[in-house]
């Protein structure tokens, strides 16, 4: 069994489906079953039960599958290892971020690095935290810049970034009164609130409903969004107030949100760069991880 019948067959099991493979493939469907029957000849047993339309894996098939997956990836960090040793440091490097995120940390570092190694491309990729996660799980993404609460653990190589409050975003248009730049938890109740929708792994938000639950707090939630510029779009209207970690404000270039504290809140925010520490980085992943 060589590379090539390799990757025909992950992308077989991949796809659940051998004309889907084989369109991926860029190849002919018989041609594609052809090999995956010299496949199975080779390891003397059934890799798949098949149906009219689809294909699934044998136990035999998963086992081979979840080592062919661990070989083929060795395979391309190895040639990304060869390349950047014999050519010096090029390629693209993909990072997963939050918008937020991405606006506070990678700009600056992003053109500082490429000014060092101009033959370097990127690849950004954002989502939510679990969604940043996933992209680290899947090997998408080498390291990820993403905000949790900051008691989370992870199993993940990570290096802190900030640790920060949470903190009220209110509309400048409100009639609030100037001295008042602070709140308690309990006085969340009074106040029309945007708020990010709760998170099912990973959870920052969750965490900070959960917090609200344990303290009895009943919160006037009048609107919730995934994305933090919409949200902010919205208390610069007057729609509500939002709770979200202190620096998310760098993506809003206006005065219309003035930041009220929030002085018994036992959360806090932990930003941090995380990669797989079960996979070799690249070159310029390492070289990157500097920058921070």
């Amino acid at each position: 069994m060589d590379i090539r019948q390799l990757r025909y067959f992950v992308t077989v099991a991949n796809e659940g489906q051998i004309t889907r493979a084989a369109k991926k493939l860029n190849m002919a469907q018989p041609p594609l079953s052809q090999q995956l029957k010299i496949i199975e000849e080779q390891v003397g047993t059934a890799l798949f039960f098949r149906n009219s339309r689809s294909v699934e894996l044998t136990e035999a098939g998963l086992l081979l599958y979840q080592r062919a997956v661990s070989i083929l990836h060795q395979i391309d960090d190895t040639l990304i290892e060869v390349k950047e040793t014999g050519d010096g440091l090029r390629g693209q490097l993909s990072i997963g971020t939050a918008k937020t995120c991405a606006v506070t940390y990678l700009p600056e570092r992003i053109q500082t690095f490429r000014s060092k190694y101009p033959l370097v491309t990127y690849r950004v990729l954002d989502g939510h935290p679990y969604q940043v996660v996933k992209l680290v799980e899947e090997r998408l993404v080498e390291l990820a810049v993403v905000r949790f609460v900051s008691d989370l653990h992870l199993d993940y190589g990570s290096r802190t970034l900030q640790i920060e409050p949470y903190v009220l975003f209110v509309p400048s248009k409100w009639e609030w009164e100037s001295s008042r730049t602070s709140i308690l938890m309990k006085d969340l109740e009074d106040i029309p609130l945007v708020m990010v929708v709760r998170e099912n792994k990973y959870g920052t938000y969750s965490a900070f409903h959960d917090t609200c639950i344990k303290q009895g707090i009943k919160l006037n939630i009048v609107s919730e969004c995934h994305d933090a510029a919409i949200i902010f779009s919205f208390v610069a209207a007057g729609m509500g107030a939002a709770v979200l970690p202190k620096s998310t404000l760098s993506i809003h270039q206006s005065n219309d949100i003035k930041i009220v504290e929030i002085e018994d809140c036992p959360l806090y925010n932990k930003t941090s760069l995380i990669w797989d520490q079960k996979r070799p980085l690249s070159k310029v992943a390492q070289r990157f991880m500097e920058m921070f």
